[in-house]
């Protein structure tokens, strides 16, 4: 019981330094938290749309990009006798008037949906099934959607649809059957067929047919250009696309967590190390070494615990802000994903528990070993510890060598995908974390005689301060370390990709203007222009070329295939940079449509090289199309095929264009040519932008997705400056007596807080120097390893001078902003009460 009150009162003595371990434990958890609410939050949002919009179909018949004929659902229900079968048609559309707000369109006949989804059945509630069928241009959506977008059973909606305005009146509410399904339809607006295809443009066609079969069979031959796969393999297909990009997210959280968990290590070595007098004391009165160890792994147990609450809470609210960055790289580069509710499943629950609590006992076991190892008499020496911690050093080093070693390895094998790679990158990490105590012993040696120039004995005083507490300050540098170099591996890699990125738009916007379909926003599809616009714009006067494009989405089994119809130029095709193949031979066989080209991160996620072919469903059946070139692309992690407009043409019966570029004729310039662009295209809503609007708008999407990177960064260096300051903080409380014998020799406070303040920026010094070598490592990594597993992308590896000097800046701010509070606490204590015995 003694022990027991004695820890208590120790720590109403030291309020503030248990507070910042416990926010060390909750800023780790509430990091990791957060990026698995925001993914889960993402992930379950699609996921329940998905269902919804999928429903009880355990197949699917899709077609090409005019999707299919509307007689084939005649043929399969009424000829084949195939009765649970549904017409669906779908897209999206822009509700007006509020910019990011898109539903999901999905036209349904309400007389098939009954055995499909019940949340449109025609089953009593508030649907107007004779309104909705009989009038046209009226739909349902769920009372709290129509609420939030303003609309009312009666009163029309007004929704941009490719850029035309159009109408739909709603005619009822949605009726969803538990709160899954309602969270599933937040942003799904439900028509009959006829009001679907008037609306999309998809006039006799449909998007897909669902079908409910016991084995996939029964539904006979289709016609070329249909296919019959399972209800789940477009949901699938699509979350794999984002899958590394959340675990990417994931990892950035993890890194957050790893320097947590040095900083909880720091605080619970202090917390042991601030009364090893009280414990020696206790030990010679009889206390056991089981009872000092269990007290100290209860009190750090009862920290996590704390502080794993208050991080979870956190990250909580914290994932809310993450969920709409995640949300709006999503919409940026895969597919429109809009989410209603932020998710917490019990698995994100549990991982923030176990991690929290489980970090924070973890590293109280090596301090609390040793307040249990040594003998009372060692325990009461403070020179026990600092020389046996000196003696571990060289150790620690070479271990840390060996980590690196083995990380470099795991790296350099290339097996193990993804996962093998980020945890060789976490080994470089911990391994060189093991080593920057033997480095803050150097720097600070090197460092003690020009401080010693520059300050005197003061200067001297604080080099030689770092290395006499290395039992401290060696832990807090390492944490100080790894963020910094967290900050520059990442900023390396962002550089590095954004300046890959400007180079290949610069060589890919070779038009001087590009016309597409106006409100469209972002995202992967986009409908196509008028026709009778697309022969006028060919005719523009000033152009002295054009270019057009179309792209689709092939849908198999296997899952989708991105498909680019290009009728350019060779002066535009020269833009694609090809890393196999010549461009001769490539245009050769483009231009002639023998051939395709396929983008570097398809290539390498089919696994696919020069000659090789790819299988394609066309209009006419399978066709193999040979590979003639592989170029470099960063618009799609997926990847995308490539193929001339001829041999579309051959294959398949869509003649649609969803983008031109105009050539202007020598001596036009580009306003110009808009101008003429905008006075063909008369009253047609389009988007005309400039190459170069074109570029910063793209440059700007880049910098939009890597918006949530750098906030986990920051958050990952505000865990560090935790650290620090609960270090600085500790050690101050343990110094107090040799300050006190400092200020009685004749120090003023003023020089005491200059020896403090010289401390902490030789600490941040050391760890920005020590940051430079892991971070450019990191970057490496990044770029070389984790990057390529991830995306299939190649990348230029770009040095910035000012990463450098940033970091240095970083991390010797930080450390003095950390240090300021102890120095000004230390000063202002008199040596009179810093002489008495604190315990």
């Amino acid at each position: 019981m003694i022990l027991w009150r004695a820890g208590a009162r120790h720590l109403l003595r030291h309020p503030l330094l248990a507070f910042l371990s416990v926010i060390g434990v909750a800023l780790g958890v509430a990091v990791v938290t957060a990026v698995d609410v925001a993914n889960e939050s993402a992930h379950r949002a699609f996921q329940l749309a998905a269902e919804a919009a999928a429903g009880k179909a355990s197949h699917q018949i899709v077609g090409g990009p005019r999707g299919l004929d509307e007689d084939l659902y005649r043929i399969i229900r009424v000829e084949r006798g195939v009765r649970l079968a549904a017409p669906v048609v779908e897209g999206v559309v822009s509700v007006t008037g509020r910019p990011g707000t898109t539903l999901h369109l999905i036209g349904i006949d309400p007389l098939a949906e009954a055995p499909f989804r019940s949340h449109t059945a025609p089953v009593g509630g508030s649907i107007d099934l004779a309104a909705l069928m009989g009038t046209p241009a009226t739909g349902l959506l769920l009372r709290e959607t129509a609420e939030r977008v303003g609309a009312a059973v009666g009163k029309p909606l007004r929704l941009d649809v490719g850029g035309v305005s159009r109408s739909v009146v709603l005619a009822g509410y949605l009726e969803a059957g538990d709160e899954l399904a309602r969270q599933g339809l937040a942003s799904v607006l439900v028509t009959d067929i006829a009001t679907a295809q008037e609306l999309l443009g998809m006039a006799g066609r449909l998007s897909r047919i669902d079908l409910i079969l016991a084995d996939g069979k029964g539904v006979g031959a289709l016609p070329p250009g249909a296919t019959l796969i399972p209800a789940g393999a477009r949901a699938g297909a699509m979350d794999r696309m984002t899958r590394a990009f959340r675990l990417n997210l994931t990892a950035l959280s993890f890194l957050a967590l790893l320097v947590g968990m040095f900083l909880i290590y720091n605080a619970t070595t202090f917390a042991v190390v601030r009364r090893r007098r009280l414990i020696g004391l206790m030990r010679a009165m009889g206390v056991t070494r089981r009872e000092i160890f269990g007290q100290v792994c209860v009190e750090a147990l009862l920290t996590g615990l704390i502080g794993t609450a208050a991080g979870i809470a956190l990250g909580l609210a914290l994932g809310e802000v993450l969920t709409r960055l995640v949300t709006r790289t999503i919409n940026d580069l895969y597919f429109v994903l809009e989410v209603q509710q932020v998710a917490l499943s019990a698995a994100t629950l549990a991982k923030g528990c176990l991690l929290g609590i489980a970090a924070t006992v973890a590293a109280a076991v090596p301090p609390a070993l040793e307040a249990t190892a040594a003998p009372p008499r060692a325990v009461l020496s403070r020179s026990f510890i600092e020389a046996r911690t000196r003696r571990h050093v060289p150790r620690a080093a070479l271990a840390g060598l060996v980590a690196m070693l083995g990380g470099a390895l795991l790296l350099a094998t290339g097996f193990g995908g993804l996962t093998a790679g980020f945890t060789g990158l976490f080994s470089l990490i911990l391994g060189y974390a093991l080593t920057v105590p033997f480095g803050t012993v150097l720097v600070s040696r090197a460092m003690k005689p020009p401080m010693g120039l520059l300050f005197g004995n003061l200067g001297r005083m604080a080099a030689r301060g770092v290395v006499v507490s290395l039992s401290r300050t060696g832990v807090a540098t390492a944490a100080l370390v790894v963020a910094v170099s967290a900050t520059i591996g990442v900023g390396i890699m962002v550089d590095s990709f954004r300046h890959t990125v400007q180079q290949w738009l610069a060589g890919r916007l070779k038009a001087d203007i590009y016309v597409t379909t106006a409100g469209t926003g972002t995202g992967r599809g986009k409908p196509p222009l008028d026709p009778a616009l697309v022969v006028r714009l060919r005719s523009v006067p000033g152009a002295a070329a054009v270019s057009t494009t179309r792209r689709i989405t092939i849908q198999s089994a296997g899952g989708e295939t991105d498909l680019l119809v290009l009728g350019i130029p060779r002066r535009t095709f020269d833009g694609f940079r090809l890393k196999e193949g010549t461009p001769d031979r490539a245009w050769q066989s483009f231009s002639s449509g023998d051939g395709i080209i396929v983008s570097e991160p398809f290539a390498f996620r089919h696994r696919l090289g020069l000659g090789d072919a790819v299988r394609l469903r066309t209009d006419r059946g399978e066709r193999d199309f040979t590979v003639a070139g592989v170029f470099y692309d960063y618009g799609s992690d997926s990847g995308f095929v490539a193929m001339d407009r001829g041999a579309f043409n051959r294959y398949w019966d869509d003649r649609s264009v969803d983008g031109m570029g105009l050539y202007a004729t020598p001596g036009v310039s580009a306003a110009q040519l808009t101008e003429a662009a905008r006075a063909c295209s008369g009253s047609a809503r389009v988007s005309i932008i400039s190459s170069r609007e074109l570029y910063e708008a793209s440059v700007a999407v880049f910098d939009r997705t890597f918006v949530i990177t750098g906030v986990l960064r920051l958050l990952t260096v505000v865990v560090a400056v935790v650290g620090i300051l609960s270090a600085l903080m500790a050690m101050q409380v343990e110094r107090a007596r040799e300050l006190a014998v400092l200020r009685a020799m004749g120090l003023t406070p003023a020089e005491l807080w200059g020896v403090v303040c010289g401390e902490t920026g030789l600490v941040g010094l050391t760890a920005g120097l020590l940051s430079l070598p892991l971070g450019i490592l990191q970057a490496a990594v990044l770029i070389f390893a984790v990057n390529r597993r991830s995306f299939g992308w190649t990348m230029e590896f770009s040095l910035s001078p000012s990463i450098f000097w940033q970091a240095i800046v970083l991390a010797v701010g930080a450390a003095i902003v950390a240090g300021i509070v102890p120095a000004l606490i230390t000063a202002r204590i008199p040596p009179a009460l810093a002489f008495k015995e604190d315990e």
